[in-house]
């Protein structure tokens, strides 16, 4: 499997905001973050990017972030996760048959990569997806990492347009579910609420 390593330099506005971090708080991860969870898992959640003073701080996906107060909460309540979430990844929570990334793996100033960084990072999403031998479940949080999915399986987003809870079929036995990003804005303009989230995870419970 294709990984970045913990100076890529695929994308330079990406490195430079790194480095940019690594001198003002050099206890920070500041590197891409690996994905979190088993590679033979039945699930694979995919996010947007790292966020600054989350994964990018932690070094795990959707940790010490607003993000990651919804999402762990709601895997452990549907017994997809076991342990506590403790905002750190020093924490005892254990992913059950999951596997959590995101479409780009470093942080990005304002939480928005530019298309050339998408592009940059796709090779390590597709690598990832295609090496997980038992994917049936892809549950995408927000828009971008649902076209980074599309892309990855060369299907056209006209034909599969993002809408909160819809399922689409990607290839053979593998579905994409679609949700709002868990981001601390869209929890705060109840965008998504928590029992929208939650109800979105419920359903992945039912189909594995």
């Amino acid at each position: 499997m294709i990984i970045p390593n913990k100076n890529c330099r695929l994308c330079n506005r990406l490195k430079n905001y790194r480095n940019k971090y690594r001198k003002l708080y050099p206890t920070w991860h500041n590197s891409p973050v690996e994905s979190f969870g088993e590679i033979d898992s039945k699930i694979l959640i995919v996010g947007l990017a790292p966020g600054l003073q989350g994964a990018n701080k932690t070094g795990r996906p959707f940790t010490g972030d607003h993000a990651g107060n919804t999402l762990y909460p709601a895997l452990i309540k549907y017994n997809l996760a076991s342990g506590s979430y403790g905002k750190t990844n020093y924490d005892n929570i254990n992913l059950k048959n999951i596997r959590i990334t995101n479409s780009v793996r470093c942080v990005p100033p304002e939480n928005k990569p530019n298309s050339s960084e998408r592009n940059n990072c796709r090779k390590f999403l597709k690598s990832e997806i295609f090496n997980m031998k038992n994917l049936e479940i892809i549950l995408v949080l927000g828009l971008i990492a649902h076209e980074e999915v599309l892309k990855v399986f060369d299907l056209k987003a006209s034909n599969n347009k993002f809408q909160h809870g819809k399922i689409h079929n990607i290839k053979n036995n593998i579905i994409m579910l679609n949700s709002y990003h868990c981001s601390r804005y869209n929890i705060n303009t109840n965008r998504l609420t928590i029992e929208m989230f939650n109800e979105i995870i419920s359903s992945i419970t039912k189909r594995i």
